[in-house]
Parts: structure tokens; C-alpha cells; sequence
């Protein structure tokens, strides 16, 4: 019996039956690994992952560079819009205080009371060595807008003048009665008012040890339990000084002077609208003879001259905007300023509102 050929070796001529050829061994090929594709690939990953941090790191950076710049951009627009307001403030009190050297009556025909548009602040910039500050690229003032106005303050019903020592004024409480019969607020905040500027003012006994803080200004009247609402209503009309102040029958508006005289009625107070719009009242005794002798004029309820006004600045710089108003005082020429605030006050007085007061 013929074995049959190992595996991997080709048979004999003579063991083959058929007499057929033998078939050629098979070669077998040892399958290594490619290690130049993987390095390709690995050294590719690292420079993705390299170019990933890289950018991440710069974006990164160029963003706290951003912020850094923004944060140094708005500090140098507030630092120069706080000292264009003081400015502003300086330039209202040396109006206020060359009308102090003329005395007499303070009316809404002086030029106090003239209020100042929206104007582009390099018109009021002085010219240096011939040339305008518009010119001068080192001033960047192309985008900075003023406007203002002064109020007189004492054209307006005095919260102050309601309670004195602790004692409710008459006279007073009749003039803010009236005040909030005409414009339709509840008689119940004037009492819950009263009485929370009388234990405000309390300086003894019980109330002293609950009462609350007396608001400096008109817009913390919220303190004394008033309703927003109603604070917006009183607010075109009404004032907080650190004194009694008579009215200045000058200034005040139609719905003040109805308030602050007893007896007045509509008819008599357009008379007195329409003769201070023809010639302003230089004493209290030419108002007692337009109205007569049937109507009280108080010298210590009214007056014809003022002493508090509010100064009102709005600067207008690229996309911000920042608002300033002050109470100052003014004796004679000295002109003082008593406070100073800084936010976004609502204009009390649209263009041409002046113009209807009088």
C-alpha cells in the first residue's frame, strides 16, 4: 500500500494513479503588522488635539482681552459722564447765582427756567489754539449729547409744611386736601401720609420707637406707605425740602395754585395764569389786587420768590445713558447744593410743559 505524500510536499511521478502532475506547495505568508500607517494616524490625532488647545487657549485669551477692554471702556464713560454732570451741575448753579444778584421775583421768564435741548456737547466745548473740539481727534466728543433742566421747587406744595414739631398744620393739610381731591387720589393715603410724617418727626414718647425713616427725596415717599401709583401722581406736583417753604405763586402750576389758595376757583386762577404770562408778579400785593380781597394771600403760605430748585442733567454717550439731578439752595448769590442722585429719572416735564404752566 503507496502512504499518501506528507502535507506541504508534492507527490511522486510514480504515486500518482492518473499519471497526472503534482500540484505546487501553496506559499504561506506571515501576516506582521503595519506600523508606518500607525504612526501616521497617531501623530495626526496629536496635531488635531495640539490645534484644538491652541485655539481654545486663544479664544480664551482674546476674551478676557475683550472684557478687559470693555470693563476700562465703561469706567472711562462713567468717570467722564460723572464729570460732565458736575460740570453741568456748576454751569446751572452760576445761572442760579447770577440771577441772585439781581433779586427780587424768580418767574418762568428768566433764563433759569428755560430748560436745554438734547445738543451735542462740542458746541459748548471752547476752542483751543483755533482749533473746535470737533476737530480734535484726541476730544471724543462726537457722540456725547446734554440736555437739562432747573425747576424751582418751591413751585410745588411742600410735604415738609404738613407736620411742625409734631403738629399737623392746618393750613397745609387743607392744601394737600384739595391737591388730592383734584387729581382723584384716595383722602385715606393723605392721612396714612400725615401721620407717618408726624411720628417721622417724633423725637419722644412712643411713636419715636416705630417710626419710620423720613425720605429725603420724593421718590423714597414709598417709605411712609404711599402707593407707587400715587407717587407718580404727586410727583410733577408736590416736594420734599429740609424746610417750610411758602409756594411761589410765580412758577407753580394750575393745579398747585388751585391747591394752595383758599377760595380760588378755575376762573380766577387762568386770570392769574394769564396776567404773570403777560408780566410776572413782583410782590404778593399785586396778586391780592388781581384777585381781591375775598381771597386770603398768605406771606407764609405764599410767595413771589424762591430759594430750592432742582438741577437736571442727562448725558447721552455713544449707547449709554446716565441721568443727575440735585437740590440746591440759593441765598443771594451764594448757591449751595444740598444732595445729589444719580440713576434713570423719568422727565417730569415734556417740551412745551413749561410753556403750559404759564
Amino acid at each position: 500500500m503507496i502512504s499518501p505524500p506528507l502535507s506541504g510536499c508534492a507527490a511522486s511521478p510514480q504515486g500518482d494513479a492518473t499519471g497526472g502532475l503534482a500540484r505546487p506547495a501553496p506559499r504561506w505568508h506571515w501576516p506582521g503588522p503595519r506600523p508606518v500607517r500607525r504612526e501616521r494616524g497617531a501623530a495626526l490625532l496629536l496635531a488635531m488635539l495640539t490645534v484644538t488647545l491652541v485655539a481654545t487657549f486663544a479664544a480664551a485669551s482674546m476674551w478676557q482681552q475683550w472684557r478687559a477692554v470693555e470693563v476700562e471702556t465703561a469706567e472711562r464713560g462713567r468717570v467722564q459722564s460723572t464729570w460732565i454732570l458736575v460740570g453741568a451741575l456748576d454751569w446751572s448753579r452760576l445761572i442760579l447765582r447770577e440771577d441772585g444778584r439781581s433779586g427780587g421775583a424768580d418767574h418762568l421768564a428768566e433764563p433759569w427756567a428755560v430748560p436745554l435741548q438734547e445738543a451735542r456737547l462740542s458746541t459748548f466745548l471752547a476752542a483751543d489754539k483755533n482749533v473746535s473740539q470737533v476737530d480734535d481727534a484726541t476730544t471724543d466728543t462726537t457722540e456725547a449729547f446734554l440736555s437739562g433742566q432747573i425747576s424751582d421747587m418751591q413751585g410745588r406744595l411742600n410735604l415738609t409744611n404738613l407736620v411742625d414739631n409734631g403738629n399737623v398744620q392746618t393750613l397745609a393739610l387743607r392744601q394737600f386736601t384739595r391737591l388730592f381731591e383734584r387729581l382723584g387720589l384716595p383722602l385715606q393715603e393723605l392721612s396714612l401720609l400725615t401721620d407717618a410724617l408726624r411720628r417721622a418727626q417724633a423725637t419722644t414718647g412712643t411713636d419715636s420707637t416705630n417710626a419710620p425713616l423720613l425720605p429725603p427725596t420724593m421718590s423714597q415717599l414709598g417709605w411712609l406707605g404711599l402707593a407707587p401709583t400715587t407717587v407718580a401722581r404727586l410727583a410733577p406736583h408736590v416736594t420734599l425740602l429740609p424746610v417750610r417753604a411758602p409756594v411761589n405763586l410765580n412758577t407753580a402750576d394750575i393745579d398747585v395754585l388751585l391747591a394752595a389758595i383758599d377760595g380760588l376757583d378755575m376762573a380766577s386762577a387762568q386770570k392769574m395764569l394769564q396776567a404773570r404770562e403777560a408780566r410776572h408778579f413782583r410782590t404778593l400785593s399785586e396778586v391780592r389786587d388781581l384777585l381781591g380781597a375775598s381771597i386770603d394771600i398768605n406771606e407764609g403760605a405764599h410767595a413771589v420768590a424762591s430759594s430750592y430748585f432742582e438741577v437736571r442733567g442727562r448725558l447721552r454717550l455713544g449707547d449709554a445713558m446716565v441721568d443727575e439731578r440735585s437740590l440746591v439752595r440759593k441765598q443771594g448769590i451764594e448757591v449751595t447744593t444740598l444732595w445729589r442722585e444719580r440713576g434713570a429719572f423719568d422727565r417730569e416735564t415734556a417740551p412745551g410743559a413749561r410753556e403750559a404752566q404759564r
